[in-house]
């Protein structure tokens, strides 16, 4: 993973789930995070289809991505193939959640 790189996904790390109160990537819900240039495209899902957060949440996900040094456009791919499961969740999520 290259710097930029690193600098997204830390970036996505300071992204809650308000409903949650953990951040996405622990919970599971980026998939991928491809950069091309200046652009990233970040795959991702929800934890469930029609999550009522979503648009809040990608509003969240751009503005913490296009504050990435050289970052000038972010799109968002949501999938729901493979389906999110709590096994997408790190042990930190788990821990935060009380998930066993």
């Amino acid at each position: 993973m290259n710097e930029i790189e690193n600098n997204i996904w830390h970036a996505l790390t300071m992204v809650e789930d308000p409903e949650l109160r953990c951040d996405i990537v622990n919970l599971g819900l980026i998939y991928g995070v491809k950069v091309s240039e200046n652009a990233v495209m970040i795959t991702m899902t929800w934890t469930m289809m029609g999550c009522p957060l979503s648009d809040l949440l990608e509003k969240r996900i751009r503005r913490a991505v296009l504050n990435v040094p050289g970052i000038k456009s972010v799109d968002l791919h949501v999938v729901f193939e493979p389906a999110w499961s709590k096994d997408r969740m790190t042990p930190y999520a788990r821990l935060l959640l009380g998930i066993h």
